[in-house]
């Protein structure tokens, strides 16, 4: 099937979108949609974060595991949420040890698009969510895209930064060849966890020394006041 995706993504992954499992998902979202069902995020952001990632332009991956299920929130890409809605918790969180680890003041939004556009995928495991029902779409085929889209960054690029946050990232840690490419983990950014090792981890800074020693351009992790 042809899906809207950016062309060096759409060459990697042209062989997923004609699998059966992927077929799956698009019904499956369909069937919800003509059911009434709201879906997170909106369609034209589904692929965010491949859009504004090229496959040669990344960097580093952030993952996430679902979508924000709340209105405006969720816009493709983990963690961030659109301009004008308030930062969720875990986000905060990570803005926080931003400002401890570099320095950096507490942004007044949530939008991540700017990380982003320097090479840093915000993959989240599961790329859509039901409205208002966590892990809604866990089960539906998106892990197995996604955890493509890991072994391909990690088989076909080198010197990609890995950062894995909690349990679940850290459970696609088998995915990524740590021989060409470096990998940093820590407990979620959830209040649940953060203090269990997320802050003081400093994998802001620690991504940005690991890139330059490689002859990498850092990454500039401001937002903005």
């Amino acid at each position: 099937m042809d899906v809207k995706i950016e062309p060096s993504w759409k060459e990697i992954l042209k062989q997923e979108f004609s699998k059966p499992y992927f077929l799956q998902i698009v019904n499956f979202i369909k069937t919800e949609k003509l059911a009434g069902k709201t879906i997170y995020p909106p369609g034209q952001f589904i692929f965010n974060a491949f859009n504004t990632t090229p496959f040669d332009r990344v960097k580093v991956v952030i993952l996430g595991q679902d979508p924000y299920h709340g209105p405006g929130q969720a816009h493709g890409l983990s963690f961030s949420v659109q301009n004008g809605i308030p930062p969720p918790p875990s986000l905060i969180n990570i803005f926080k040890e931003l400002r401890s680890d570099i320095g950096l003041p507490i942004p007044s939004h949530g939008n991540l698009t700017h990380w982003a556009e320097q090479g840093v995928l915000l993959l989240n495991a599961s790329l859509t969510v039901r409205a208002n029902e966590p892990m809604s779409h866990s089960k539906i085929g998106w892990s197995e895209f996604t955890d493509t889209v890991i072994s391909k960054i990690s088989e076909l690029r080198k010197d990609v930064m890995f950062i894995l946050w909690g349990k679940f990232a850290q459970e696609k840690q088998a995915l990524v060849d740590e021989t060409r490419h470096g990998l940093l983990k820590a407990a979620h950014p959830s209040p649940f966890s953060a203090d269990k090792g997320f802050f003081g981890c400093r994998h802001f800074s620690k991504t940005n020394e690991w890139l330059v020693k490689r002859g990498i351009d850092p990454i500039d992790w401001s937002l903005g006041g």
